[in-house]
């Protein structure tokens, strides 16, 4: 969502000026299904933070004193699996420094419902960058994709050493900062638990970056890295073409999808084409079943991809049970971005091709002290 000015939000949103705890609201960043995130103002530690509330508009509702509430009894349990694992996913998100994931200050119950205070940053997101440049007639290239490819595959594997899975990669999940760097936004945890109670939640699966696996939500098509791989290498065939890959569940029958690799894109190498359509196969066996392994077919150095915490990510006192997920804000203009980019881009290969003649070990400088929480689909 790329805007200079913070909407009011909806009816369903609370109102500028309504304090939680410390935080007092300012404005709406952005409304999903299953949440609202508000820009907030910290009145304790005087800065400006994103805070996210667990609001599924389907299951809940909110009264006149803002309490939220299920709006029949028969969504009672869907909505309180939702809560717990928002809950929960805040608890894990907030041992997390890496430096291209959201770092969370602070998670609580109230009214009814859970809440998140995370770091607040502006910038656009990877969708926006990617149309823009390539209107501009300056596409993306393939070292402005391993800028943001580096800084993911480290960001996933901090994930899955704590066995959390994504599961919501998309364009508009990836933010650039106006420094170039990259940061991954919203998670997916919450989503999968409460569709799998509710069939009406189900549609919240983002045709083209949803692999079979996760329509099927079945314990004969388990769910694992392969999954993020999918949604990632299709993320960087939209960067690539400008479209997203056809829906996984249509290329089961017939797939229409034609493979980059043997076709003539500028800018790209032929085994980086031939990585992204290793990680688009329909089958999750024929993917690849670990970063690492997709990070060598990129040709990354994944050791290079991990972060160091940073002072600027010091968590915050959490008193009480939590709130989870993941959020950011985004404005600014596309081509200050894009050249940040392209400039980040440029000193890193150039540092590396200085020290080592090696492209490969010098993309990750695009990642550095970056950490957000995102939007999404919430």
């Amino acid at each position: 969502m790329d805007r200079g000015v913070i909407p009011p939000g909806s009816e369903n949103c609370l109102p500028v000026g309504t304090r939680l705890a410390e935080f007092e609201i300012t404005g709406v960043i952005g409304e999903g299904g299953f949440g609202i995130v508000y820009l907030a103002f910290d009145h304790s530690l005087q800065r400006t933070v994103a805070l996210k509330e667990y609001m599924p508009s389907t299951l809940a509702a909110r009264s006149a004193d803002g309490f939220i509430a299920v709006r029949a009894q028969r969504h009672e349990d869907a909505f309180k699996a939702g809560l717990r694992s928002f809950i929960n996913e805040a608890r894990l998100l907030a041992r997390f420094d890496h430096p291209a994931l959201v770092k969370v200050y602070r998670f609580w119950e109230d009214q009814g419902t859970a809440y998140m205070a995370m770091r607040y940053y502006e910038g656009r997101t990877f969708k926006s960058v990617v149309l823009e440049a390539r209107e501009a007639g300056e596409p993306l290239d393939e070292a402005a994709l391993r800028s943001i490819l580096q800084p993911m595959l480290g960001a996933l594997e901090a994930l899955y050493a704590s066995n959390i899975l994504h599961r919501d990669i998309s364009p508009e999940n990836i933010v650039i900062l106006p420094n170039g760097a990259a940061v991954l936004l919203d998670f997916g945890a919450a989503r999968q638990i409460v569709s799998g109670m509710n069939s009406a939640l189900t549609v919240i699966l983002k045709p083209g970056y949803a692999p079979v696996e996760q329509y099927a939500n079945d314990d004969a098509m388990p769910q694992g890295p392969w999954t993020d791989i999918y949604s990632l290498a299709a993320v960087m065939y939209f960067a690539v073409t400008g479209s997203a890959p056809a829906a996984a569940v249509g290329r089961m029958l017939k797939d229409p999808l034609v493979p980059l690799a043997g076709s003539a894109v500028e800018g790209f190498s032929q085994a980086f084409l031939a990585a992204i359509d290793k990680g688009l196969a329909v089958k999750p066996d024929d993917r690849p079943r670990s970063i690492a392994e997709f990070a060598g077919l990129m040709g990354l150095d994944l050791a290079s991809a991990s972060g160091a915490p940073t002072a600027s990510t010091t968590l915050a006192p959490a008193p009480g049970p939590g709130a989870a997920g993941n959020d950011d804000v985004i404005s600014g203009g596309a081509g200050a971005l894009a050249r940040a980019l392209a400039t980040n881009v440029a000193n890193a290969v150039g540092r590396t091709r200085a020290a080592a003649g090696n492209l490969k070990a010098g993309m990750s400088a695009a990642a550095a002290g970056v950490l957000v929480l995102g939007v999404g689909a919430w």
